[in-house]
């Protein structure tokens, strides 16, 4: 943060002024907000980063205000108080955008932007108070508007405060030139704007969060909602589909977190229909019950960032046209990590992946904001097909026109419905700066759990209904699959995927059959598998009797790693030594679970991703050789009838994403 001479403001900037006579700044978009008290260092670094020089550390009276000692630097160059400038440039009516600041003391506002490749270009100045006595006492007002038109790949704009006495920041915050309309025009089939057809826009939202058996995260949710006046003001109602047995109404704290709403939360006991069953049911009520324009879906294990919810809806009302405002994923064990920027369905497997150019779990503390080498990507604008439901502002009008979620009870159905809202003309976007903690994908097995069922069944279902073209992309993927859970020992996950395949073969008919039995069936045919059988501690077992020598050793390069491939696929052909099945040869943490070392050996622990417990994979070549058979077979008949499903599959879908149709699952 180095401290630059006064200059004139450039063509991005109007002038600052100190008195505000008439205000530039007329809708917050996103207020700076400081950490909580007590936060750790590398939690902060979401919210400021502060000079090594410094005397002292800056203090956060409240979310919203901050004490700075005399003769400091704080850089608001961080993930949660910069301002994501190539997003409202791309998706939104604004051209320019205006910081507002409110300080007691003396001291200079300086004000920067980067470029799509990092670099960072300073925009302008402005000396604040009277550094001279009774200046630390002075109210000082500042406002300065950047243009948005240099931002038309990537960047963010943010400033730096340099104190001379000590400093206070009362409120701060970016805000829109004008007033957001009271309508705006709805999406025509190209996506453009449709000025014929004006819709709703005020600042209110249907907030919705489905539950089951965890009572704890769901009361501090709700509690979540209420902790910010400015957020409370904006929620109309909270709706919580209950699918559990243990249920938050049971659950200390929530009569105070239902008091705090004042008649807004309405609960709906149901069976557990998975997270489309849930978040389907919001949206049938959000239609049925309220009239706000927005609803908000949100998990119920998250930790939000409270202003999320407002800067969402800033977003959304401002936005070119009706279109759903995704959370980016921050780790929630990692909590100064971001997990994932966006992401996109490959065109030719299928599958679902980090959006191009995104940098995955990028963590804050380490590399700053405005880090010259290693955060490039961050400056990038990234453009996604859909964003997960751990928190998506959906537009009342886009439900109203394509409808409800598909019942596919987990996996895919908010992928699905990102790809069918941009078909009708209402893309999504995934916001940096909203974002909630979530717990990071590579700590759940999820790839090989029950839910590897409804990962193939329900990615194959959405490829029916929007991948066009030769299939023979996805086929691979899935064949290849197939052989690593066979060489890494997963017979469960290959069984159950068989069956994944069979369903999706039986059409769309059985979707909604499947909704309340599918997962019942998955866990009873996982039960017959040991490596799907939790053991409490590998302690329980004998000690390992020793694996084969080298099969911890990772193979580097392709040369090497095609020798390993050739030597666990030999030993996989060979009879299984059923000795191994008593005595684990070796005990694997998840980090050496590889195919290179499972390939060759017979019998082995393997620790769950969650560090729980272990699981003991033997290797049966005869189950093997059977899984296979039938796998293959599978495959081959979804080959030959994947043109037939996806001709059903689409002709069905209409009549699947009715408001119609789930009644009947929520009324029975």
């Amino acid at each position: 943060m180095e401290h630059h001479g006064h200059h004139e403001p450039d063509d991005e900037v109007g002038r600052s002024v100190a008195v505000l006579d008439s205000p530039r700044g007329r809708e917050c978009l996103q207020r700076v907000i400081l950490p909580r008290p007590g936060e750790p260092l590398d939690v902060r670094s979401l919210y400021l980063v502060e000079a090594p020089t410094n005397a002292r550390r800056a203090h956060s009276g409240s979310r919203t205000t901050l004490s700075i000692g005399a003769d400091a630097e704080v850089s608001f160059a961080t993930y949660f108080n910069a301002f994501a400038a190539a997003y409202w440039r791309r998706w939104t009516v604004l051209e320019s955008v205006v910081l507002r600041l409110t300080l007691r003391g003396a001291g200079r506002v300086d004000l920067y932007r980067s470029k799509i490749d990092g670099s960072r270009i300073a925009i302008t100045g402005e000396v604040v108070g009277e550094p001279g006595e009774g200046g630390a006492d002075l109210v000082s007002t500042v406002e300065i508007e950047c243009d948005l038109g240099p931002f038309e790949d990537g960047g963010w704009i943010w400033f730096d405060l340099t104190s001379d006495t000590d400093v206070e920041l009362l409120a701060a915050g970016w805000y829109s030139p004008v007033d957001a309309p009271a309508t705006r025009p709805d999406a025509g089939p190209d996506g453009r704007p449709d000025p014929s057809r004006q819709v709703p826009n005020d600042r209110r939202v249907t907030v919705g969060i489905p539950t089951f058996n965890r009572p704890g995260d769901a009361v501090a949710a709700l509690r979540a909602l209420t902790s910010d006046p400015e957020v409370d003001a904006v929620i109309d109602a909270v709706l919580m589909p209950d699918q559990g047995d243990r249920k938050v109404r049971d659950e200390p704290g929530f009569a105070e977190a239902e008091d705090l709403l004042g008649g807004r939360l309405r609960i709906f006991d149901q069976p557990n229909l998975g997270g489309s069953g849930g978040y389907s049911r919001i949206m049938y009520e959000a239609r049925r019950l309220t009239d706000a324009p927005f609803i908000l879906y949100m998990d119920d294990d998250i930790e939000i960032e409270p202003d999320s919810i407002l800067r969402a809806l800033a977003f959304g009302r401002f936005s070119t046209v009706p279109m759903l405002v995704g959370g980016q994923m921050l780790n929630l064990q990692e909590r100064s990590h971001l997990h994932t920027m966006g992401e996109v369905v490959g065109a030719h497997d299928f599958m679902w992946t980090s959006a191009p150019h995104a940098d995955y779990d990028y963590d804050f503390s380490r590399y700053p904001l405005t880090d010259r080498e290693n955060p490039k990507e961050l400056h990038r604008r990234i453009d996604v097909d859909y964003n997960g439901w751990w928190m998506c502002l959906i537009p009342r009008v886009v439900a109203e026109k394509i409808g409800q979620p598909l019942p596919l009870f987990i996996k895919w159905d908010d992928a699905e419905y990102g790809l069918r809202a941009r078909r009708a003309g209402h893309p999504t976007v995934t916001m940096p700066g909203v974002a909630i903690w979530h717990m990071a994908w590579s700590d759940k097995d999820d790839a090989i759990d029950w839910q590897a069922y409804f990962h193939l069944r329900n990615r194959l279902v959405v490829a029916s209904l929007y991948h066009d073209g030769d299939h023979k992309g996805i086929m691979k993927s899935s064949l290849k699959a197939l052989v690593k859970h066979l060489v890494c020992l997963e017979y469960s996950t290959v069984a159950i995927q068989i069956e994944a395949i069979r369903d999706f073969l039986r059409g769309p008919e059985a979707l909604y059959e499947l909704l309340p039995s599918a997962l019942p069936k998955v866990r009873a045919m996982r039960a017959e598998y040991p490596d799907a059988v939790v053991i409490g501690s590998a302690v329980d077992l004998p000690a390992p009797s020793g694996a084969p020598a080298g099969v911890h050793v990772e193979p580097k390069g392709p040369v090497r790693k095609g020798l390993a491939l050739a030597r666990g696929l030999a030993h996989s052909l060979t009879r299984d030594d059923k000795a191994h099945h008593e005595v684990p040869q070796a005990n694997f943490p998840p980090i050496e679970a590889r195919w290179y070392s499972l390939s060759r050996v017979d019998g082995a622990t393997v620790t769950t991703a969650d560090g729980r417990g272990v699981v003991y994979r033997k290797r049966d070549r005869d189950k093997a050789r059977a899984l296979l058979a039938a796998s293959v077979d599978a495959h081959r008949e979804l080959y030959r009838r994947f043109p037939e499903m996806r001709r059903r599959y689409r002709e069905a879908h209409a009549g699947l994403i009715t408001k119609e149709a789930w009644s009947r699952v929520f009324e029975s």
